[in-house]
């Protein structure tokens, strides 16, 4: 919701959408992405894993075809949103990694 919000180029309907893009965002990750990166395994190394953001926004305009409530304008806005999300996520992980400590 908080990248639909920032994003011109992404539309979420509402929150019942962003879960259920959450939910489809990890299926398709768990099934599609290990065979998109077996199959251009060789332009992912010669791009030294950049490649992977590419797979990332396909993924994502994957889950735009199958969700009625959200919506994607094109494969720039799905790179930009694929990298946002993986910094966001990332910093999620540490702030929650962090508090497992303490």
């Amino acid at each position: 919701m908080i990248l639909a919000y920032i994003l011109p180029g992404v539309a979420v309907a509402n929150y019942w959408a962003a879960i259920i893009v959450a939910v489809v965002l990890g299926v398709l990750r768990v099934l599609v992405k290990p065979v998109l990166v077996v199959l251009t395994f060789p332009i992912t190394i010669v791009t030294l894993g950049l490649f992977l953001l590419v797979i990332n926004a396909v993924i994502i305009l994957m889950a735009d075809y199958f969700i009625s409530g959200f919506a994607v304008k094109n494969i720039w806005w799905a790179l930009i949103f694929s990298l946002l999300l993986s910094i966001l996520q990332s910093i999620l992980h540490s702030i929650l990694k962090k508090e497992k400590k303490q």
